[in-house]
């Protein structure tokens, strides 16, 4: 881990990345995420090898990504799409709806599942009758960083939900107002003073979708471990053992 403090300077940013970039001892690194304001975070993720891009953010790995040729892809999408394989839930021929249209989740997402040939509409905030849209959704993927936003008349009977919101709940008029009369998350929320929930209200949607992912506990995992599988890729690609 390379800590620097929040007051450096992009000339001194930029240093250290050039460093990583040069060191052969490491396969792989990411900057994290959101850089101070002060900071020019387009010209960082451009000065990352695109080698060793393992938040796959680089425009070469973007561009990679979709023109359907090996990429470093970002983690959280990649997590999707290997959750619903394990989960036997093949993507071909599906409607799928993405809301959020962020480079580190919803871009991404919908290249990757235009790339297994499901049929993608990507959505965001904006999207006039959002709800409607969902409800023709086979898969609804939910990354717009509002807690409970998508309830059941955002999801057709059957669908496929994958929650990417965690959302953190720190205000107990707010929580009131998402969950009125709910004792459980209430006694949650007074012994740690937060709670945490996703995009979607879960247990309201749960009943009548298909499968749908948990907050904590669905794609969060997931992420970390996609995160090491393009490490991983990326020290193979560097040594020789698997296709650049």
């Amino acid at each position: 881990v390379v800590r620097r403090p929040d007051d450096i300077d992009q000339a001194e940013l930029e240093r250290t990345v050039e460093e990583l970039n040069a060191d052969a001892a490491i396969d792989g690194f990411l900057v994290q995420l959101p850089l101070p304001e002060a900071l020019d975070e387009d010209r960082i993720l451009e000065l990352v090898d695109p080698a060793k891009d393992v938040d796959g953010f680089h425009p070469v790995n973007v561009g990679r990504l979709w023109s359907g040729q090996p990429a470093l892809a970002p983690a959280t999408p990649s997590g999707i799409v290997e959750m619903l394989a394990r989960s036997d839930i093949a993507v071909e021929g599906l409607d799928a709806v993405v809301v959020g249209r962020s480079r580190i989740v919803g871009k991404p997402l919908a290249a990757l599942l235009l790339e297994r040939n499901a049929t993608v509409t990507l959505a965001h905030s904006r999207t006039r009758d959002l709800a409607a849209l969902c409800r023709r959704a086979d898969l609804l993927v939910a990354a717009i960083g509002r807690p409970a936003f998508f309830g059941p008349d955002h999801v057709a009977p059957g669908a496929v939900v994958v929650d990417v919101g965690i959302n953190r709940v720190d205000d107990a008029a707010e929580l009131e107002r998402l969950f009125p009369d709910d004792a459980e998350r209430r006694a949650a929320f007074e012994e740690k003073g937060y709670f945490l929930v996703g995009d979607v209200d879960y247990r309201r949607v749960a009943p009548i979708a298909r499968a749908i992912t948990p907050v904590p506990g669905g794609v969060g995992p997931l992420t970390v471990t996609m995160l090491l599988a393009n490490t991983l890729t990326a020290a193979r690609r560097r040594h020789g053992l698997e296709p650049s």
